[in-house]
């Protein structure tokens, strides 16, 4: 794998692997924010990636933080290999009360991940080209068409 290049605009330390285990690396808060019961905002970290190429960062919320009611809305996020702007984290309050993120606080983790990229084809006809939709006991069902338990 190519290296993973990050730029710190932030005072805080540059991210690293807590453990030699760990899957991904936490990112900080780079400012204070307060954010209010049911309020979503933008969380600017300081950082910007060179994700390798054909990977993507995944920005997924820490566990501690989850445990206080801050929740990622589109978690897991993407930045993809060719982003440059800020990383910045969408963080929504699900508690009762004003959370207070700190400067520096870890607020989510960033984990690669190897894409695929497979060739996309696109089949105007079921009947073109001998490709058609093949039937599956589950069909067109969708949200909760597998049952509730």
């Amino acid at each position: 794998m190519k290296d993973f290049y990050i730029l710190n605009k932030s005072d805080n330390p540059t991210p690293k692997y807590e453990t030699q285990g760990s899957a991904g690396f936490d990112i900080r808060a780079n400012d204070n924010y307060f954010i209010e019961p049911g309020e979503t905002i933008l969380i600017g970290t300081g950082l910007h990636f060179i994700v390798p190429e054909n990977h993507e960062a995944q920005i997924r919320i820490r566990s501690s933080i989850a445990l206080e009611g801050l929740c990622i809305t589109n978690s897991p996020g993407t930045i993809d290999c060719d982003y440059r702007g800020e990383v910045k984290v969408i963080m929504h309050n699900l508690s009762k009360c004003t959370i207070v993120v700190e400067g520096g606080m870890r607020i989510a983790q960033v984990v690669l991940n190897k894409l695929p990229h497979p060739n996309l084809r696109n089949i105007r006809d079921i009947s073109e080209g001998g490709y058609r939709l093949l039937t599956t006991d589950r069909g067109a069902g969708g949200f909760g068409s597998t049952g509730k338990n």
